[in-house]
């Protein structure tokens, strides 16, 4: 169970959580946008369905827009574009 956070592009990246409970995915998930350029993209992978609602939150407070879900597997897939 480690964390994965990898540019997969030109302004795309992929941060993988798989296994984290609450609230480690919006830890490592607010830590790599600050990482990140405005408008850059973010491919959210996690499984903690409570997370879900406090990733939401953080976005909104913060501006970044979400921009797919995807849900399948047991796991959920975000695309969060940094503002």
């Amino acid at each position: 169970m480690a964390v994965t956070f990898n540019q997969t592009g030109d302004g795309k990246w992929t941060l993988d959580v798989r296994g984290y409970s609450c609230p480690h995915p919006q830890m490592y998930t607010k830590k790599a946008l600050q990482k990140m350029a405005g408008g850059d993209e973010l491919t959210l992978v996690f499984d903690n369905p409570s997370s879900g609602e406090s990733i939401m939150a953080m976005c909104d407070a913060d501006g970044n827009e979400i921009v797919d879900r995807v849900e399948g597997g047991g796991s959920f897939t975000w695309t969060i574009r940094k503002a």
